[in-house]
Parts: structure tokens; sequence; C-alpha cells
């Protein structure tokens, strides 16, 4: 019975509750209904100039003796529903008048029906067997595409209310001459009234109504969790690669660790020199605006020479080529990346000042290629999206050894090598033979890419 009495609220409500829902995703969830307000706005006026057209050029139905209001009605609901879409387009359409148009829709649709025994001169019990009624549902099925059960509850309840109305009408409209019967064929071939027929077409209505609002609770929950996963998705995408996230909204399987694929990549390994001793005079609102000026520029070096950022490290920056999706210039890509970003760092030395950083920033920059495993690492609870491999070692020691080099920027001779073969062009400045790096026991051939 709880479970029972808590969806009744929910569904009245409009819903599960959008507590623990992050405003920009309520936001997101009010926009998506504004937008549904726009659609049922341009269909129901899609439908009411169908519906105008259709009478314009169908046979008239014989036998009308008194006042035509279908003129009157559909002229009506014309200018309602074209206001109504104007407003729409202005600003979001608050609940009450969203309830009320309900009214007038209904409003409208039965006072349309009655006017028929007028129309045609006949009793009451006439417009009980009219076929218009069947619209009904077009009102009931539009209100769906809010996604918010409460309308569509609210047009089945008003359409049930006016439906026995005008039944309520018919039976007591001449108490004299009771028009009501329990024979069908008089039913149907005369002015009269079934009550079991009547209270078909009323347990219709209130079926069709009951199923699309559980079907539209059920439907807006998943709205709810949709929107979240959206917005997580793009949170997600703002930490990761495009490719990356992807991967791993995209899943077929939950992700777990030790998956991963052996890919042929470069690693790019990024650093700010002195950044410790010097942010440790700053301000901290300083060092993180000059951080994120680095940072920004950073990866725009390195996404417009095809690498991806795989994490910052503090003041450093790891960047993969290669890695995420295979690439046949992954080396040339992660060298040129690598020259290019100490030189735009040099040229954009106002940019940091501006933001506070005194004196001349400065980075130092390697690359290095070689098999890397990419996959996902960490326990249960907490996984990471990575790289591993002696390549990304490689880079982050070739990184720290500009410092005892007097360099910007370097590679080794096999990765330089390999981007010669790929199509790098770049002129080679200086190659130092048999060096010592620190990290690594075997001499290694450097290439020196900046100084």
């Amino acid at each position: 019975m709880t479970t029972i009495s808590q969806t009744l609220r929910y569904i009245l409500q409009g819903g599960p509750p959008d507590t623990g829902i992050p405003e920009r995703v309520r936001a997101e969830i009010r926009a998506r209904e504004a937008s549904s307000e726009r659609l049922i706005g341009w269909v129901q006026l899609g439908l009411v100039l169908f519906f105008s057209l259709l009478y314009a050029i169908a046979p008239r139905a014989e036998g009308s003796a008194g006042f035509n209001f279908v003129p009157i009605a559909l002229a009506a609901y014309f200018l309602f529903t074209v206001l109504r879409l104007v407003l729409s387009y202005r600003f979001e359409l608050p609940r009450w008048y969203l309830f009320v148009s309900i009214g007038v829709d209904m409003a409208l649709l039965v006072g349309l029906i009655f006017s028929f025994h007028i129309q045609y001169g006949q009793h009451p019990t006439f417009y009980l067997k009219t076929p218009t009624l069947m619209y009904v549902f077009l009102f009931i099925g539009l209100r769906a595409l809010r996604f918010d059960p409460r309308f569509v509850l609210t047009t089945g309840l008003v359409a049930v209310t006016g439906w026995l109305g005008l039944v309520f009408y018919a039976v007591f409209a001449d108490m004299d001459h009771m028009r009501v019967t329990r024979n069908y064929v008089d039913y149907l071939t005369g002015n009269t009234i079934l009550i079991g027929a009547e209270l078909d077409k009323t347990m219709v209505i209130l079926a069709v109504t009951v199923i699309l609002s559980v079907a539209l609770y059920r439907g807006r929950s998943m709205l709810f969790e949709a929107s979240k996963d959206h917005a997580a998705a793009m949170d997600l995408s703002r930490f990761f690669s495009p490719e990356v996230a992807a991967s791993i909204t995209g899943a077929d399987t939950e992700l777990q660790a030790g998956e991963g694929s052996l890919r042929d990549a470069a690693i790019l390994y990024a650093d700010i020199r002195s950044f410790t001793s010097t942010s440790a005079t700053l301000p901290p609102e300083t060092v993180l605006a000059v951080l994120a000026e680095y940072q920004n520029l950073a990866v725009d070096v390195i996404v417009e020479e095809g690498g991806r950022v795989d994490k910052f490290l503090g003041d450093g920056i790891l960047a993969t080529f290669g890695a995420v999706y295979p690439s046949t210039t992954y080396a040339a890509d992660a060298l040129r990346a690598a020259k290019r970003l100490v030189e735009t760092v040099e040229r954009e030395q106002q940019r940091f000042r501006d933001a506070g950083w005194p004196g001349q920033l400065r980075i130092g920059t390697a690359a290095a290629a070689g098999p890397v495993t990419v996959g996902v690492i960490g326990s249960r609870e907490r996984l990471e999206f990575t790289v591993i491999g002696d390549a990304v070692n490689c880079a982050a020691k070739l990184e720290d050894a500009n410092k005892s080099q007097g360099t910007k920027a370097l590679t080794d001779k096999a990765t330089f090598d390999l981007a010669v073969a790929q199509g790098h062009d770049l002129p080679l400045i200086e190659a130092r033979s048999d060096a010592s790096v620190q990290g690594i026991k075997r001499p290694v051939d450097l290439v020196v890419l900046a100084r």
C-alpha cells in the first residue's frame, strides 16, 4: 500500500521528486518541458488548420436546421492556440496557465458537442452518439508530449467531467419523456440513452488516461535519470578526451579494472620550471589563474596537433598521441606539439604576466614513442583511465633531463627517426649521443627539439 500511495503521490506531483538533482539538471529538464509545450502548440495549430480545411472542403452533413457553432469553435480554438504558441516563445508558460488551457480545450470540445442537438433540432440525447467525442483522445495524447503525468491526468479527468455533464443534462433535460432505455437497438436507432454505453465511453477515457499517466510517470523517472546521466557525461568529457569519455559512457558492459589494449603511441610530458618555489610566494588565486592560462594554451596546442590530454599533474601535463585512437603519425605529431608548445609559451608571456606570474614562465617538454597499454586501472570503487608503458616513463625522465641538458624540449633518437619516417620535417637542431639520463639505466641518444 505504501508503494501504491507513493506512486499516486508522485503522479499528482508530476513524477518522482527532483531532490538530489543539481539545479543545472533541473534547468535542462525545464528547458525540455518548455520545448515540449511549443511542440504541443504547433501540433494543436496543425490540427485546427487541418480540421478547418477539412470542414471547408468536405460536403456538409444534411439535416441541419439550427445555428452552426462549428466555425465559431474552430475560430476560437485557432486564436487561443496562436496566443498560447506565441506566449510559449516569449517565456516559460506557468503551470496554472497550462491547466487553464486544458480547461479551455475541453470547454470548446464539450461546447461543440453540446451544440449539435441545437444545430440539428434534436433532443440532447442526440449529441451522445457524435463521433466528435473521439477528439478527446487527441487532447489527452497531446499532453503526453510533455512527459508530465499531471497534465494527462488533468485532461482525462476534465474530459470525463465534461462528458458526464453532457450525459446528465441529456438524462434530466426532459423528465416528462424519459429517454433512458435498456434496448440496444432503440439506443442505436433513436434518441435514447443507454447508461451502459455511456459508462463504457467514460471508462475508456479513464483507462486511457490512467495508462498514459502511469507510463509517463515511468518515462519521467527515466527522463530524470537520463538528464543526470547526460550532465554527468558532459562533465566527464571535460575530465577526459571526447574519445575516452565516449568509450566509457558507450561501453556495452561495466568497465572493470584490468581492461585495456596495447597500442603504438607517443607520450608528451610538459612541466613548468620552478613552479613550486614561485607559487609559494603567490596568493592561491593567482597560482590557479596562471595555471588556467597555461593549461588552456597547452591543451589547445596538443589537441590541434592531434593529441589528447591524459591527465594534469599539478603544473605538469601528460598527453598521448595515438593512444586513445590509432594514428599513423603519432610520433611526428608529438614532436611537433612539443616544439610548438615551447614556442607558444614564449610568445604568450604577457598573458601569464597579466594573470600575476612574476618574471618569465618557462616550461620543459619531452616526447617518447613506443608500445603502451591503454586501459582501466584501480579498484572496484575507484577507476582511472590511463596509459602505461616504457614510453610514459621515458617521456617523464627526458623532460626532467631538460634541466641538466640546458634544453627546453627533448626526445630520443629512436622516436625522432620514427617521426621522420611518419613525415616529421622539422630540422634536427642537435643530437647528443650516449647521454646519461637520471632514472634510465642505459645511455640515451638524445635529440634536442628546442633550446
